[in-house]
């Protein structure tokens, strides 16, 4: 593996700034940093989309070059079955795609409590903060 798209959606362009007592005070720009000091030898291609047709069009990217992604639907995780169909695209291609959450959606309020991501991610990892997105990556590194 030599690259990992890390694709984030609707409003993360905002972190830092966006409700820092759930998501805290760093910005993507310093998400990127840091993933990228703890991916040796590894791209890390991360964006960000207030559009879902981009991120759809990211993950058909991702099947064409079989890049494993982290992604992170933001507010698509609970409605876009769009987004659900490209990441079941990514994910029956044999791609490792890893649904990603800053803060654990259960603990919040109840129309978070539904993914309909979920049920075609490869994982999911939740609650952490950056963590979550240091945890998706240490398991891409880890696949054969």
């Amino acid at each position: 593996m030599t690259r990992v798209l890390v694709l984030n959606g609707p409003n993360l362009n905002r972190l830092g700034t966006r409700e820092p007592e759930i998501y805290g005070t760093a910005t993507l720009d310093e998400l990127r940093d840091e993933l990228g000091a703890v991916a040796e030898g590894v791209e890390i291609d991360l964006r960000q989309s207030n559009d879902e047709a981009e991120l759809i069009g990211w993950l058909h990217e991702a099947v064409d070059a079989r890049t494993p992604v982290i992604l992170n639907p933001a507010a698509f995780t609970h409605y876009s079955y769009a987004l659900r169909d490209a990441v079941a695209l990514v994910t029956e291609a044999g791609i490792p795609v890893i649904e990603v959450h800053l803060s654990n959606p259960h603990a919040r309020e109840e129309f978070r409590h539904t993914s309909v991501i979920s049920g075609v991610a490869t994982g999911v990892i939740a609650g952490f903060g950056f963590g979550s997105y240091r945890l998706a990556l240490d398991q891409l590194l880890r696949r054969p």
